[in-house]
């Protein structure tokens, strides 16, 4: 009978044990994912902040770029000889192509912003768990 009683409470304490590491291990769970939802949610708000910047960027552009034909198209208005207009069309096709390809540079610049400032918070968390992981395992 002793040894019996003995046996359930070695049995019931390691029962405790389990039941107290299964606890840990679902709450360091739960961590790990509000901790990923975290990461996630400024991750789109960096990426949010990114393409308002561009979508301003490229509304500034396309007002300057229609600015500059308007004004074009006046001066075509008043050209006194073919020469004129010709000279005139090729000076709006040279600076509309030069200020497009400045504008797409910089466009392309800012999505890899977005994409290296949207996963910096991601990578900070995993960088931070990894270590976390492996030193429990």
């Amino acid at each position: 009978m002793r040894y019996c009683k003995l046996l359930l409470r070695r049995y019931s304490e390691r029962g405790l044990i389990m039941v107290e590491q299964f606890q840990n291990l679902g709450e360091e769970f739960q961590k790990a994912g509000k901790d990923g939802f975290d990461a996630a949610v400024r991750s789109f708000g960096e990426v949010n902040k990114g393409f308002q910047a561009i979508a301003t960027n490229v509304t500034d552009y396309q007002k300057k770029a229609f600015e500059d034909g308007t004004r074009t198209f006046e001066q075509l208005i008043g050209a006194k000889s073919i020469e004129q207009a010709i000279e005139i069309q090729s000076q709006f096709a040279k600076k509309a192509y030069d200020t497009y390809i400045a504008e797409m540079s910089k466009i392309g610049e800012m999505y890899v912003a977005i994409a290296r400032n949207g996963y910096k918070s991601v990578e900070q968390t995993v960088a931070k768990k990894v270590p976390e992981a492996a030193s429990q395992v």
